[in-house]
């Protein structure tokens, strides 16, 4: 090996619900490649860049959404793989997933990738693994692989620390020499993010101890994942990887963590007070907190839906309290159709059409929305953006799927978030910054390809029995395997 090893980066980034009918086109992924991939990464310039040849091959990623469409995520791993042959040899990949990618006509796209990965680069380069900790471990996934290690908090403020650990642990791994150990285990528990947020327990607690066994003599790494709770495919459900030069150890610190989740799988509350959509309007108009936040759980495009169930807002708007003195913002529905509409009736004029319901039509499909255009827009991610204001409620309506997590989202088209009865945003748990804006908030239990009612969903292709599925199942063997 040259005195500085040669580590590709590759990886392809989505979370994908296979409950959204939404598909996930080429328009979707943002990819980078060469000298714009490299500065993806902010210690690349620094010791950690400076001990390795990295070699940048393709980095794809998407918002989260429906299954990406088969002819999309084959040309993104046809052109990893050739550029991977191109590159020469290899000591190591750096690869950058998500680990909850969905792929129309397959079950593991994952595993799918980190063989091809592996088949091309042979089996003597080490790999390693940046994932989210709501990806997806299968057996033929950690198989794969070498190294493997995730985001250790939810909301995620540790991504792009997650990405350096993974990249350090491989530049140390080649430096120190050898394979190490993988224990692994997986724990059927399925979950989804607004039950298992690290600012709670159990969850606090229990990733509180990923540190301190990676502390440990002989461990390099300790992983714990959540799963994805929005495909429906056996590989997911929640899994632990311990990894290290120490086999036993690995072995034992895997099934004490993995023994943790199961003991505490009744534990897991809500992050919020949850109820249905009308039960938390009264409540957050009946509060003196302003502002008051509301999630539409069902519907958020960071997890996967499709952006456009019109439940929420066909909710406000049908409710008498909106056209006598509540205001609202919501945020938001894609719907470029009635975005062009606002766009030529202009600004201040009056508009009536169909909004939302058109890729996710859920129980309402689309709501009809009489108002007057406020503003309109233009955005790098939502694209062309109109404002429509329909009594007091201001329906942000967006060209392209965007999420709204900042302050300035609602700022830049004119809006204060302080200054209305409510905000309601398609998320799931609030993230930081509107987490600190908010005075009190409330998780609505609504429709949507990411409904927090996993039961209603209708889960086929999981493997059972799982809790909460099946609550009364006995407990499971979660002896880790070494791979």
């Amino acid at each position: 090996m040259p005195s500085k090893p040669r580590i590709g980066i590759a990886g392809i980034a989505i979370e994908s619900s296979t409950f959204s009918p939404h598909r996930t086109g080429v328009d979707a992924f943002t990819v980078t490649r060469g000298a714009d991939l490299l500065a993806r990464y902010d210690w690349m310039p620094g010791e950690l860049g400076s001990r390795a040849e990295w070699v940048p091959l393709l980095h794809a990623v998407s918002l989260p959404g429906g299954a990406v469409e088969s002819e999309v995520y084959a040309a993104l791993k046809e052109e990893i793989v050739a550029l991977l042959a191109a590159a020469g040899p290899l000591d190591g990949i750096l690869l950058d997933i998500h680990g909850a990618m969905s792929v129309v006509g397959m079950t593991d796209a994952e595993a799918d990738l980190a063989i091809a990965v592996r088949d091309a680069v042979g089996p003597d380069a080490l790999i390693s693994t940046s994932m989210d900790l709501h990806g997806n471990v299968s057996r033929a996934f950690a198989t794969a692989v070498d190294l493997l290690t995730c985001y250790r908090t939810a909301p995620h403020v540790d991504t792009w620390e997650t990405r350096e650990r993974a990249a350090r642990n491989l530049v140390d791994r080649l430096a120190s020499g050898g394979r190490p150990h993988k224990a692994w285990v997986q724990v059927p528990v399925l979950l989804p993010g607004e039950k298992t947020s690290t600012r709670l327990e159990p969850a606090a607690g229990l990733y509180a101890r990923i540190p301190e066994i990676e502390a440990r003599e002989g461990i390099l790494d300790a992983a714990v994942w959540v799963g994805y709770a929005w495909a429906d495919e056996p590989r997911c459900q929640a899994a632990v990887v311990v990894t290290g030069d120490d086999a036993a150890l690995a072995v034992e610190s895997a099934g004490s963590l993995a023994a943790e989740y199961w003991r505490a799988r009744h534990e897991f509350p809500f992050v919020a007070p949850t109820g249905d959509f009308a039960s938390c309007v009264r409540k957050g108009l009946a509060s003196s907190l302003r502002p008051f936040l509301i999630s539409d759980s069902g519907d958020n495009p960071t997890a996967g839906g499709a952006g456009d169930v019109s439940w929420s807002l066909g909710e406000l708007v049908d409710d008498p309290a909106f056209s006598s003195g509540a205001t609202a913002i919501h945020a938001s529905i894609v719907d470029p159709d009635a975005v062009s509409l606002a766009d030529a009736s202009g600004v201040g004029s009056p508009i009536s059409v169909a909004v939302g319901g058109k890729i996710d039509p859920g129980p309402r499909g689309s709501v009809p929305l009489t108002g007057v255009v406020e503003s309109l827009h233009d955005d790098p991610v939502g694209g062309r953006i109109a404002v429509v204001r329909c009594g007091g409620v201001h329906s942000i309506l967006t060209s392209r799927r965007k999420p709204y997590h900042h302050v300035r989202d609602f700022t830049d088209l004119g809006l204060d978030p302080s200054g209305v009865d409510l905000v309601v945003v398609k998320i799931g748990y609030l993230e930081p910054e509107l987490y600190e804006l908010a005075a009190d908030w409330l998780l609505a239990l609504t429709p949507g390809g990411v409904d927090q009612d996993l039961l209603r969903l209708g889960h086929k292709g999981i493997v059972r029995p799982m809790y909460p599925f099946d609550p009364d199942m006995g407990d499971p063997d979660l002896r880790p395997v070494l791979l």
